[in-house]
């Protein structure tokens, strides 16, 4: 019933992931929220999130930041990380997740997508076919609607732990 909402992978963290790893199965693109992913909401670009794109950069990763906020607030980060951006991305719908694969030369195949919410950032990755691995929130404190959207993606949770239990017991 919630497939269609869960992510390939569940991590601690953005900075957690192999990127290396990944990039030799073949993934030459991310595509990045921002908010509660690589900074606390509202917050400028840290060193940590700095180190990271000039990691990703020598890796041959191309980056693209994908969010639903303003201009101003997207464009302080990424000028501080020297990536693109696409502002009002609309997520959960996948036409901003396909222009910025277009931007960068990519496709479905050799792009993730790395959030921290499900019910936009996984979903419209989803919808675009794209591998999406979702991280927990940097930081509590959130607007309202997130706060209440994290309910609702607490039952969704629960249900893909207990499936992915199900498949490795299985394997």
């Amino acid at each position: 019933m919630f497939r269609r909402f869960y992510p390939k992978e569940y991590l601690e963290s953005t900075y957690l992931i192999d990127f290396e790893k990944m990039y030799r199965q073949g993934y030459r693109a991310i595509i990045f929220d921002i908010d509660n992913t690589l900074v606390p909401h509202g917050f400028p670009a840290d060193e940590r999130a700095i180190a990271l794109f000039r990691r990703l950069k020598k890796i041959g990763y191309k980056t693209t930041m994908l969010s639903n906020n303003k201009e101003p607030r997207v464009k302080m980060f990424c000028d501080a990380v020297g990536e693109p951006y696409i502002y009002k991305a609309g997520k959960p719908n996948p036409q901003n997740y396909r222009a910025a694969m277009e931007k960068m030369g990519t496709d479905e195949k050799n792009t993730l997508f790395v959030g921290d919410q499900i019910f936009t950032d996984v979903w419209g990755a989803n919808k675009a076919g794209i591998y999406a691995i979702l991280v927990k929130p940097i930081h509590p404190k959130e607007e309202i609607q997130i706060v209440l959207k994290r309910y609702l993606e607490k039952i969704v949770l629960s249900c893909y732990f207990r499936e992915t239990r199900k498949c490795r017991r299985k394997s």
